[in-house]
């Protein structure tokens, strides 16, 4: 009961520091006119941008009024969660599973899809069936990778993002549920993730196959990509990595444009940045396996990327679009309006959410081998 008022005094020390240095100026600004002269005079020197204390609105043009609905929510009550041993963080993880599986049924019944639990080359995985597959997508499969900053999701809770792209994408999907901290670190995920796609390759054509995943599971698709390149591997033939966690140290201008303004993850110095530090459990941040945007890029495959003009990891998916396109890879962009972190896929009745897993079906269709 006591971590949102932590919160709330976070935010507020924030606040007040920010009002007392580096924008005092503008509190005298009683006009438009007073407050642009106060702003060209703070920002007269080249450096760092310094801009008034202020509000932001839900943003209402092109958004539907259910995703207005989560634009404006408060902050999740762990955003500053620190946990500080082993098994503060399993009862962290394992409160926001029970959040999550809890809905799982009626999402299933939805959606239409089933669910069944299966290990492949050890690892435990799920999967995702649509009640409907399309003609050309019943030889396809896709892999997803989940996110949770590498320490949620563990098991059903995982299953979410699976089930919508079964869903409205109509392909079957295979969920891994790699291992995670604290008990797991580095390179655990990964190792786990790799095991699997070397064993659907026994059995699929790579040209038949994509992966996925959004924020960490993001992260991951693009460091397979690279594992299977060092490794000598078939890669997919096509990845959407959305949102990806592509530098998962704080790095890129929406780390502070979109600090306090994303409603999902907030700041990287809450419990993000701690879960980037126990997952890396001691590796560089700047390891490509980590941090995939230190990778090279070249001769990726297909890939589409999904964002929104709030989100936290905004410049971690423009950065990545732009390597990619560097690289003369086939890279699209999806940046919707007003949108924290993620939440293209929180709420299963948002007409932005089948557009989000539609655009990806269709990019899928496009590079997929029948």
């Amino acid at each position: 009961m006591r971590q949102p008022h932590r919160a709330i005094l976070s935010i507020s020390l924030a606040v007040a520091l920010t009002a007392s240095s580096t924008i005092a100026h503008a509190q005298t600004a009683t006009t438009y006119d007073d407050l642009a002269k106060s702003e060209a005079a703070a920002n007269a020197d080249n450096g760092k941008r310094v801009a008034p204390l202020k509000s932001i609105g839900n943003p209402t043009a092109d958004v539907s009024a259910e995703m207005q609905a989560m634009i404006g929510a408060p902050y999740p009550p762990h955003f500053n969660a620190d946990p500080k041993t082993p098994a503060e963080w399993k009862e962290l993880i394992d409160r926001r599973a029970k959040l999550l599986i809890a809905g799982i049924p009626a999402l299933k019944a939805k959606l239409g899809v089933k669910v069944e639990e299966t290990k492949l080359a050890g690892v435990h995985c799920y999967i995702v069936t649509p009640n409907k597959i399309a003609l050309e997508n019943r030889r396809r499969l896709l892999i997803h990778v989940h996110g949770g900053g590498y320490v949620f999701g563990p098991g059903e809770a995982a299953l979410p993002e699976a089930i919508m792209m079964a869903g409205f994408g109509g392909f079957k999907v295979l969920s891994v549920d790699y291992r995670m901290p604290p008990d797991f670190p580095y390179p655990a995920a990964m190792d786990d993730a790799m095991a699997v796609w070397k064993e659907v390759l026994k059995s699929h054509e790579h040209r038949r196959l994509a992966i996925f995943g959004t924020s960490t599971g993001g992260a991951m698709t693009l460091a397979m990509v690279l594992r299977a390149k060092d490794e000598k591997l078939p890669l997919p033939a096509a990845i959407a990595p959305g949102t990806p966690w592509s530098d998962i140290d704080k790095i890129g201008d929406s780390y502070a444009s979109n600090e306090w303004v994303d409603n999902v993850l907030v700041t990287w110095d809450g419990w993000l940045g701690r879960a980037a530090r126990l997952y890396a459990n001691g590796t560089s941040l700047k390891n490509p396996y980590i941090s995939p945007i230190y990778g090279d890029f070249k001769g990726f495959p297909p890939t589409i990327l999904t964002s929104g003009t709030r989100d936290l990891f905004l410049s971690n998916t423009v950065r990545t679009h732009r390597k990619l396109r560097r690289a003369g890879v086939i890279a699209d962009l999806n940046v919707y309006e007003g949108q924290s972190h993620a939440q293209y896929q929180f709420n299963v009745d948002a007409p932005e959410t089948k557009e989000a897993f539609t655009d990806i079906a269709k990019f899928f269709d496009r590079y997929l081998k029948q």
